[in-house]
């Protein structure tokens, strides 16, 4: 029962999945969480993330953001790295990430996606059929409604690491 909130790769941040990697196997489409993923909760894309997103396009990575949140937020983070979102997305429901992929020109069989959370993020990725990468959260304070799911996490990752 909990093997549908379990990602399919853990890593610590964006930055440790293996990118170059995954493109010679013919991964080509990226969806990213934008908070606590790739910067801290209303917080612009750092300097870092620029580079990162920057150097991702020039392998040839079709890039999409993902976000629950409202598109002004979505934008503010957007103005530096210019790639394609779509805000209010639903997650976990499929469609916000079957549109990702589209949009990207992409599919279930070269798409990943990165994101902190468990039921929202890794919950939606395993459900479009897309291997996920939980990252760890950023931020080391949160809005209580998320501090009080990363309790329920902790429980679905103690089983998961067991497993493996």
């Amino acid at each position: 029962m909990l093997r549908k909130f379990y990602p399919t790769y853990e890593v610590d941040s964006v930055y440790d999945i293996p990118y170059e990697n995954l493109y010679k196997q013919g991964c080509r489409g990226i969806i990213y969480d934008i908070d606590n993923t790739l910067t801290e909760h209303d917080a612009p894309a750092t300097a870092e993330i620029i580079s990162l997103l920057e150097k991702l396009k020039i392998i040839g990575y079709q890039i999409c953001l993902l976000s629950n949140n409202k598109e002004e937020r979505v934008q503010l983070f957007n103005k530096d790295v210019q790639v394609k979102y779509i805000h209010k997305a639903g997650k976990p429901s499929v469609k916000g990430y079957e549109r990702a992929m589209e949009l990207m020109g992409c599919d279930k069989e070269n798409t990943i996606f990165a994101g902190d959370q468990l039921f929202t993020d890794v919950y939606g990725g395993n459900r479009a059929g897309i291997p996920t990468y939980l990252v760890k959260p950023i931020a080391k304070h949160e809005e209580i409604q998320i501090v009080l799911k990363r309790y329920l996490e902790k429980i679905v990752l103690f089983f998961y690491h067991r497993k493996k």
